[in-house]
């Protein structure tokens, strides 16, 4: 063994490597805890009710999908105290995705593990406490922004400080498309010979001033029935519900991981591409199709190998008619099953599209699809073959996860069974 793969793990620059997904961790409003999240929502149990943390009365959204924050004292020692909700959340799926990988990077090789994180609007209960304190003491906008600007990294170097991992760190924030960004961004470090990355998004981005920002975007729903508040595909919706919560997950150099005693990895990451649709008023057409394709080439197959497609689904009837119209042009109309069980959430954003990663994986695990409910009506059925109400049985090998971010990011991400991976360790 080299001195450079003892310090980092395989050798550097192998741009064709494909991570395995060893581990996963889930903080969401249905369920904490992989297996607890996974079970609701098989069984179609949302998380969305009126938001209790704070009163919602004098706000034009009341519903959300909220984490109990009596959940972050499941974490020990003085980390309580010193976090807020969204860092403790993230901290607990840490914990549980390296637990599920059976990995602890304080006995790897020093700089053999790292950490990829996404997030967007979490760090508002962060810049929120720290206004409150500035104005008590006189201080300026400026601080509060530059507090708030520090919160990202700051919550990636917990996780990193925690678990002893010294390797590459960086926090990424496109809204929705985050977490499906920070996990390509984690598979580059792997590519360039980084044995271990925890990767993915967590958010939590419930607060008051928090929800004025998102409820001055006019994207989210005023509905006050948690049963009625976000259908997406359905011509009816009138917004999305925000959430918190979100997963992270173990991805592994698969030379690393087959060395380290894992045989059975949850899958691969395949393929991946991110786009910026056209700023407003410049025309052109929106770059949702081009990252799918774009997405599906860089996994070397093409549409007739995708076996569900986990949607972005904002909820909103002129983007949901976009996103519909561009899977049928992809995959051919009601050519592949498309779900979003996101509806038993709301949208996370960092957290969201990580989410629905660490979701695909459990589908083709099990080989079931997850529904999407309340949808009384699937306004785009001519489009798309909405998986509604109850989870469809269905062979599973490849997932296609779609997320778009505010103000025009488009992220797409190919995940599948780890086949090759299983025979190098059955030879």
């Amino acid at each position: 063994m080299t001195a450079a793969t003892a310090r980092t793990g395989p050798a550097r620059g192998r741009s064709t490597v494909t991570p395995v997904v060893t581990g996963i961790g889930v903080v969401a409003p249905n369920g904490v805890g992989t297996a607890e999240y996974w079970t609701a929502t098989l069984r179609g149990r949302s998380g969305l009710g009126r938001i209790s943390r704070f009163d919602p009365a004098g706000y034009s959204t009341r519903i959300a999908g909220e984490v109990d924050a009596a959940v972050g004292e499941r974490l020990s020692g003085r980390m309580l105290p010193q976090t807020d909700h969204m860092t403790r959340l993230s901290l607990l799926a840490s914990d549980e995705a390296l637990a599920d990988a059976h990995a602890d990077p304080a006995n790897m090789a020093e700089y053999a593990a790292g950490v990829v994180t996404a997030a967007s609007g979490g760090g508002f209960e962060f810049g929120q406490k720290e206004l409150q304190a500035l104005w008590s003491q006189g201080g300026s906008y400026v601080s509060a922004y530059q507090s708030f600007a520090w919160f990202y990294p700051v919550n990636t170097g917990q996780i990193a400080i925690r678990h002893g991992m010294r390797g590459p760190g960086s926090a990424l924030v496109a809204e929705q498309a985050g977490g499906l960004d920070a996990v390509a961004k984690a598979r580059r470090r792997v590519r360039d010979g980084t044995a271990l990355m925890l990767t993915g998004g967590v958010d939590g981005s419930l607060c008051p001033w928090s929800l004025l920002c998102m409820t001055r975007s006019g994207r989210l729903s005023r509905t006050e029935d948690p049963k009625l508040a976000y259908r997406p595909f359905d011509l009816r919706a009138d917004g999305y519900v925000p959430g918190e919560g979100g997963a992270l997950l173990v991805i592994e150099d698969p030379v690393a991981a087959r060395e380290r005693g894992v045989t059975d990895p949850y899958g691969e990451i395949a393929g991946y591409a991110a786009t910026f649709d056209p700023a407003p008023g410049r025309g052109g057409e929106p770059g949702l199709r081009r990252a799918i394709e774009t997405a599906l080439a860089d996994a070397g197959i093409g549409p007739a190998e995708v076996d569900v497609v986990f949607a972005d689904a904002v909820g909103e009837p002129e983007s949901d008619r976009l996103e519909a119209e561009t899977l049928a042009a992809v995959f051919g109309p009601r050519g592949v099953p498309v779900t979003a069980p996101k509806t038993m959430t709301g949208r996370l954003l960092g957290g969201g599209a990580a989410l629905d990663l660490a979701t695909a994986l459990l589908a083709i695990r099990d080989s079931v699809i997850p529904p999407t409910i309340h949808n009384g009506h699937n306004s785009f059925a001519e489009a798309i073959d909405l998986v509604t109400d109850s989870p469809r049985q269905a062979n599973l090998r490849t997932a296609l996860v779609v997320a778009r971010g505010y103000r025009g990011h488009n992220s797409a991400l190919v995940v599948r069974t780890a086949d090759e991976f299983r025979k190098g360790t059955q030879s």
